[in-house]
């Protein structure tokens, strides 16, 4: 145990590529400076998303349907970007660098946006016309391609960014003691707290700003944060631990994936099956004392067809791959199917971004005699998340691991599962806020008018703190599963899993918008989501379908949770599957 612990520990280096020294290296105060940088730069990416489709309605005078189908796309490429960032860092650069990277081309992107915001001619001419229902033209040539060239370029570092600073945070802790693996659970309730803090100044003071003093102040409020926090992340380099690049994950999987269905079908590996266990071939000692180590300690029986991959290595030299690189790749396939089943409520989550932010534009956002921006709706799950993430870590935690005599109290797929099931309830307050909100313009003659309707914003913000309590259990959980169950070589790769699904999750959105136009387009003289005006649209129709989707995909999760097996290094317990179902009524 402790050769392994010593082997662990020589994969770490310092900023300056030396091995890192235990008790200088790491630690709480290493990834402090993680968790404030997280507060800048999710201020920066939020400050813009959160409000954007308001400025691309307003000022770029796109349809309310393109703008949810921009935001989702730009919200989802930003969010899958950030599985190259895990790559990057996990096959050849480290997650160091790759933050400064990201981080530079993120400010490379503001500066744009912020320069066609201030910049008079590289804006669409304004609407000048008397009649308030006159469509606008759109920004089109140039113009929009400075647009969205400053979009995808922020999306490009916000992807690097969320890819490679969660990793590096958690990799500050020793997994080799049960006081680390604390640590790191409680990192990333911590983190999910710091993305909150930035999203609530983002929503509140640069929203107010963007709707008051305009974009360009609200984009370089974006500019000024992601420039404060790269000097901030630099100054935490002494007392960092980095791990170094293994080589390419992909390329283990692909090797194994392709050895093992070479040899399913090769007539000569099928026949050398059994000479093969008897009497294993090798190329070198190194690889025979590897393979040898893993099969008395970490062989499984689950997906067994990739022990094939192993077999008639000599005449399959170009993919010989070893049991362990075959353990680690079940390993991946087994936590697939988990990642996969949160795609939903991340589609789910989507909605914040998009339709719910101009459902408030529609309604009376004045509380007193204050009048508070739509985007500035997603306060409320952020205030509540500012309080659920320590009282989770020091009250509810604690106290589930004395009931459970476990090291994690709550098990990741637990809180998971827990995620899923409220983003069902929100989907179901949603569609009944919107039938509450028609109905209020349809008694008050407003249908086909763009005045603000006689009804408070705040029923709108019901479905956020249903989404805001989801986002919670959900991503914390995920990131805390993917990165304590992945192989070591594939931590940051497996933790951007938890944005991937998130950008899955927009992208399914902009999708099931697209398919539900198109069918009820065909069966309907109208699509549910198409128009100008919002009162036009059957979006309560629309949040019923995703509760439905979401009941549906909720019960495969179940179906997932029940038949996963952590992995030998995982601390949950064998019986978290049993446990989740009891407490889903299931």
């Amino acid at each position: 145990m402790d050769e392994e612990c010593q082997i662990s520990k020589s994969r770490y280096v310092n900023w300056r590529n030396k091995p890192a020294i235990e008790g200088q290296h790491g630690g709480i105060l290493a990834a402090s400076f993680v968790l404030v940088v997280e507060v800048l730069e999710n201020l920066a990416y939020l400050a813009n998303a959160s409000n954007l489709v308001l400025y691309l309605s307003r000022f770029m005078h796109f349809s309310p349907s393109s703008c949810s189908n921009i935001v989702s796309n730009f919200m989802g490429t930003a969010f899958l970007l950030a599985l190259l960032g895990g790559f990057l860092a996990d096959a050849f650069f480290t997650t160091y660098c790759i933050y400064l990277i990201s981080a530079t081309i993120e400010l490379t992107g503001l500066l744009i946006l912020t320069m066609q915001a201030h910049t008079r001619y590289l804006k669409p001419e304004s609407c000048l016309s008397a009649n308030r229902n006159a469509k606008c033209q759109e920004v089109e040539g140039g113009k929009e391609g400075l647009l969205f060239i400053g979009l995808y370029l922020v999306a490009l570092g916000v992807g690097g960014i969320k890819g490679s600073l969660p990793p590096h945070g958690a990799e500050q802790f020793d997994e080799e003691t049960t006081q680390g693996r604390k640590q790191r659970s409680s990192f990333f309730n911590y983190y999910v707290f710091c993305l909150a803090c930035g999203a609530l100044i983002a929503v509140t003071f640069a929203v107010w700003i963007e709707d008051n003093k305009g974009w360009q102040w609200g984009f370089g409020i974006s500019t000024l944060a992601i420039l404060i926090s790269i000097p901030i992340f630099l100054l935490g380099s002494t007392v960092y631990r980095i791990k170094l690049p293994n080589g390419s994950p992909i390329t283990t999987i692909c090797k194994v994936l392709v050895a093992a269905i070479y040899n399913t079908f090769s007539s000569k590996a099928r026949n050398a099956a059994v000479s093969t266990n008897l009497h294993p071939t090798s190329n070198s000692s190194e690889s025979n004392e590897e393979d040898s180590k893993a099969k008395e300690e970490n062989k499984t029986e689950d997906l067994s067809f990739l022990d094939r991959a192993v077999m008639n290595k000599s005449s399959f030299t170009k993919f010989e791959v070893t049991i362990k690189q075959v353990e680690e790749v079940k390993i991946v396939l087994k936590i697939f199917p988990v990642f996969m089943s949160t795609i939903m409520l991340n589609c789910c989550l989507a909605q914040l971004s998009t339709f719910s932010v101009q459902q408030a534009a529609t309604m009376n956002t004045k509380i007193g005699s204050l009048r508070v921006p739509p985007a500035s709706l997603p306060v409320f799950p952020v205030i509540f998340i500012m309080v659920l993430a320590p009282m989770y870590d020091r009250v509810i935690t604690p106290f589930a691991r004395k009931i459970t005599k476990t090291e994690m109290g709550i098990t990741h797929l637990q809180r998971i599962g827990i995620g899923l099931f409220l983003s069902i309830m929100a989907m179901a307050v949603a569609a009944l806020v919107e039938n509450k909100r028609k109905r209020v313009a349809y008694v008050n003659g407003l249908m086909n008018s763009n005045k603000p309707l006689p009804i408070t914003f705040l029923w709108v913000s019901l479905q956020y703190l249903f989404l805001g309590s989801a986002d919670l259990f959900s991503l914390a959980g995920m990131m805390d599963f993917f990165f304590t169950e992945a192989p070591f070589s594939m931590r940051s790769l497996a933790t951007s899993l938890s944005w991937a699904s998130l950008a899955m999750g927009y992208y399914l959105s902009s999708v099931l918008v697209s398919i539900v136009n198109h069918v009820t387009g065909i069966f309907h003289h109208r699509p549910w989501l198409y128009g100008i005006n919002l009162n036009h649209y059957h979006l309560e129709r629309f949040y019923w379908l995703m509760c439905v989707l979401s009941g549906l995909n909720f019960l495969v999760y179940l179906l997932w949770a029940k038949s996963y097996k952590y992995g030998s290094k995982g601390t949950n317990g064998s019986n978290d599957s049993q446990m989740l179902c009891r407490s889903s009524g299931v």
